[in-house]
This record gives structure tokens, sequence and C-alpha cells, in this order.
């Protein structure tokens, strides 16, 4: 188990202790385990209702993100995963709750209802007015059926929302409790996860996963789910959650939501937008209005991967709640207003000069379509190759390139232009692949098409090598590397100077395009054993010796590529 904690029996007030450093605006109370308002006694002493939550700890930045004006006065946080006692909360109560009582909102668990339950009798036996809100939104469960009922999850939050910015215009608690009601009827979530977490006293995951295999309609314990299935794309995920509880809550046409696209805890935030994309294209297609939507970590399950849908049926009075100010740590600051996306239009390239283009049996085109072909079926040995030395993109960025490539190529001007050809893969490179090998094979295609261009009448063998070499120096030019750095140059150096110095000894063709794959395959050879000083191996050091460098390796492979090409 790797965390960044102290003691396993500290983590929950370290946490919190953290929590409440960086906001002003809260205070602990004696003991570390309870986060209230900096100023919940003026506020007590206005007549607003108390709003209490809590549970146990695991699910930051539920609760103690979520205090503060417009939502929560107080939360109430228990051991990781397990329920606050009855004392904690009751602590709680005193210290928030003035004359207009308190509200605790509770998800449905059976620790956190019998805790959060008898703190509410004992408080209201002490003459402070007391009520009590179960959030049991998920419908992976039936509503009915052998097991302790629906658990509540994320859209718990959207109730802290709602009856918090009721609870501070200073409605009354019997207001507050039916307002928090009805939203937490109107509620549907449903999860999945790619990956277990670990308990930190457990220091194990609660459940194993194969790498094909995610756990539909699980809680927020570690447990799992109802089901085990194979992974995926995005969409598919959407569809089924989003199916599910659109069913549950006989949503219809028309009818308008907001949505909440929740982390589990693990999930990298560009895949929290991609889900959130399909979620308002999907809701779209079924005719479901999102009057508001936001994406982002609002309750999680520690570590684990995974994400939580939530719809929650909306009007104009439940919108002004949403809309409402609140001040917290947590609570995200966009309006959550859903934007009508318009894609702007790339700037237009100037066209192309009529006339012939690549023709299909063009002795260039074989060799491009090779290089494309060979560079996509190293796709994973490069990638492999790149997560040890480097940060594992290279045989993806460059298959992207040679996708690119043949899906253009028919464009491409006649081969009788090789320099405008050369131009174009250029342009095609420079514009899908990023990092660096887009910039260093464009440059290099550049300077090749140059040489050539300055170049009359059909190019020869001897004019295409010099073409190559121009190509390599501007490369080297661009990236600053030199033979001995550990980069692409170690392959790409003794290529051209292998391939120049065998076509001037002999016109044979074959002879000296094999001596450049041998140049460059030895040349790749010897950067296992060279300490990096550029690329992407520079900043692993010396823990890249005893690996050949990836980039110098696809050269090596798209020459052979051009040799094979060429012979037949």
């Amino acid at each position: 188990m790797k965390k960044l904690i102290n003691d396993v029996s500290a983590v929950v007030p370290d946490m919190l202790d953290g929590l409440a450093a960086l906001n002003p605006n809260l205070s602990l109370l004696q003991g570390g385990t309870i986060v209230v308002r900096a100023d919940a006694e003026a506020v007590a002493a206005r007549g607003e209702v108390a709003l209490i939550s809590g549970g146990g700890s695991g699910h930051e930045p539920a609760h103690g993100g979520y205090v503060g004006h417009g939502m929560l006065s107080a939360a109430v946080a228990g051991e990781v995963f397990t329920s606050p006692s009855t004392d904690a909360v009751l602590d709680a109560i005193r210290a928030v709750a003035g004359p207009a009582g308190a509200l605790l909102i509770v998800k449905n668990y059976t620790g956190d209802r019998f805790n959060f339950g008898l703190a509410a009798e004992i408080a209201r036996a002490e003459g402070i007015p007391t009520d009590m809100v179960i959030v049991a939104d998920d419908v992976a469960l039936t509503a009915s059926g052998d097991h302790a009922g629906r658990r509540g999850l994320a859209g718990t939050v959207l109730v802290h929302k709602i009856a918090g910015a009721a609870a501070a215009t200073g409605r009354p608690l019997t207001e507050v409790a039916r307002i928090a009601r009805e939203v937490a009827a109107s509620l549907g979530t449903m999860g999945v996860a790619l990956t277990p977490c670990t308990v930190p006293a457990a220091g194990k995951p609660g459940f194993e996963l194969a790498d094909d295999e995610i756990e539909w309609g699980l809680g927020i314990h570690g447990e799992p789910g109802v089901e085990r299935g194979a992974l995926e794309p995005a969409d598919a995920i959407v569809e089924r959650l989003l199916a599910k509880i659109a069913g549950d809550l006989g949503l219809r046409r028309g009818e308008r939501v907001a949505l909440l696209v929740n982390n589990l805890g693990g999930t990298p935030s560009s895949e929290l937008n991609v889900v959130a994309g399909s979620a308002l294209r999907n809701l779209a297609e079924r005719g479901i209005k999102v009057e508001r939507a936001w994406a982002g970590t609002f309750l999680s399950a520690l570590e684990m991967a995974g994400v939580s849908l939530t719809l929650l049926r909306v009007d104009d009075e439940r919108l002004g709640w949403l809309d409402a100010v609140a001040h917290t740590s947590a609570w995200p600051a966009l309006s959550g207003r859903v934007a009508q996306v318009s894609v702007r239009a790339a700037p237009v390239m100037p066209e192309r000069a009529s006339g012939a283009t690549l023709a299909h049996d063009a002795t260039l085109r074989r060799v491009i379509e090779a290089v494309c072909a060979c560079l996509l079926k190293a796709e994973p040995t490069l990638t492999d190759m790149d997560q040890r030395v480097g940060d594992g993109d290279l045989g993806i960025s460059l298959s992207r390139g040679a996708r690119a490539v043949l899906h253009e190529i028919d464009g491409y001007p006649s081969e009788a232009t090789p320099g405008a050809v050369l131009r174009s893969v250029s342009a095609t490179l420079r514009r899908v692949v990023g990092g660096t090998s887009g910039p260093l094979y464009a440059v290099m295609l550049l300077r090749a098409a140059a040489a050539l261009e300055e170049q009359s009448g059909e190019a020869t063998a001897q004019q295409w090598a010099a073409a190559f070499s121009a190509g390599v120096d501007g490369l080297m030019e661009l990236g600053g590397a030199k033979p001995g750095d550990r980069t692409m140059v170690d392959a790409l150096k003794p290529a051209t100077d292998a391939l120049q110095l065998a076509l001037a000894g002999s016109p044979q063709i074959d002879a000296a395009l094999q001596a450049a794959v041998d140049a460059a395959t030895e040349g790749t050879a010897k950067t296992a054993s060279m300490h990096p000083r550029r690329g992407r191996s520079s900043y692993v050091g010396d823990r890249a010796l005893g690996h050949a460098d990836p980039g110098a390796h696809a050269v090596a492979l798209w020459l052979a590529a051009i040799r094979d090409a060429l012979a037949e």
C-alpha cells in the first residue's frame, strides 16, 4: 500500500486539520473529527436552520468540503468507511443548532442511520428541534429486495446544495426538511468502477479487477458492485448508466434535469470530460433538457478509478437553489450552465495547384505506404520501449501520423514533383503529431523537399541521398541533438552517411539502402549503452541504460521498410 499518510490511525484528524487550515471559514471541534462553520453561532442566532451531514471518511471532498455559507453548517467524519459515533453527531448538533433547529442529511447506510437517528432523538429530548432526511439515490439496487435498502451516493451533494440554499433564506425546519426530501426523491445515481480502492487500515484492495473488467453499480465503500463485465467504450458505459437512471426516475422527453458527473477518486479530468460530453449528447438524444451540469470530484471512494452519474429533476425553484451562492471548499465556482458549443472552422489552407496526384502505382506512393504500414505494426513495440525510457507516447504518435498520411495520400501531388509530395507529408505530420516527433519529422521532410526542389529533372539516387542528409541536418539543427546524445540522430546520422558513401562507390541502390539500414540498426543498438543527454530519456538519466532508444529504433524500422518497398 502506497499512501501519503502518517499513522493509519491519524488519517482522519490529519486530513481535516489540513482542510480547516486552508479555509479560514472553517473550524474544528475539539477532537478533530467535526468540521463546523466558523460563524456557526452567528448563523444560528439569526434564525437559520443548521444543516449537518457526514458519515465515514474516504469520500472527500464530502462532507467537510461542503461546510460553509449556502450548504452545510457541520460535517461529522467517522473513520474511513465507518459511521461516526452517536456522540460525535450529537456534539455537532449542539455546536451549530440554534432556536431554528437542525436538519441531518444522511446517506442510507445502516450505521449512519442508527447513529444520526439516535443523535436526533437525544437532541430532541434536549429541546433542540431536529429532523433527519435519508438519501437513497442508488438506482443499481431495486427499491425492494434482499438488501439494506438503496444506498446514498453522490446525489447527496445536490441535497446539501438545495437544502442549504433554502436554509440560508431563513426557511423553517419543516420546510427545509420537506424541500430536502423532495429533492432526495427526485434523484437517481449509478456508478461504474475501473479499479478497486484500498482502505488504509486494511492495506489491500477490497476486490480485484482484471485489466479488461469493470464493476457496475457499486457503492462508495470499496465493495463490489451488482455486476462485473467487460470494459466498454465510454459512450456505451454512459448509455447504460443513463438508461438505468432515466428508467428508474421515469424521465420523459422534454423533462428538465441537472447532471452530476462524479469522479470516484482516481479518474483523470480528461476522462471525466469525455464522460460528461457523452452524457450531454446522450441526454439530448433522449429529448431531456440538461439545465445544469457539473463534472468533478464530489463524493469519492478513496482512489477508486471510475465515475458515477446523477440526474436530478429540476424546476425553476430548484434551479434557483442550485444557482444560489455557496462559499465552501469544494462546491464548484462554475454556475453549471451548459454551453451551446460551437466549433470554429480551422483556417483554410491554400489550395494545392490542380493537376496530377500521387498515382496508385507510383513508386513514391508505395514507399510512403510501406513506411506507414511499418509504423502502424510497430506501435505496441515502440510504446513498450518508450514506457521504459520516456513518456510512452512514441508508438501512439507515429501511428497517428501514419494513419493521417494514409488518409490524405490521395490528395498529395504527383510523383513527378517529389519535393511537393514531401512537403505535403510534412504538413500532415506537423498538424496531427504533437510532442517532439511531429516537428522533428516535419522539418526533416521540409529540408529534404527543399533539397530536391533545387534539382532539375528526375531525382537520382544520389540526389535523394543528399536530400536525406539535408533533412537530417535540419532535424539536428532544430532539435539540438548530435550523435552520442542517445536520440533518433544516433540512427539517422550513421544511416545518411552510409547511404552517401555506398552510392559514391557503387550505383547499386539495393546495397546502398542495406548499408543505411545496417548503420541505423547498429547506431540504435549503441544507444543502449549511452548516457542520455537529449530527448525523451534525458529525464530518466542512467535508468535508461540497457534499453535502446525507441526513436532510433523507429528510424531503423522505417528505413528497412523503404528498402523492402524499393526491392519490390
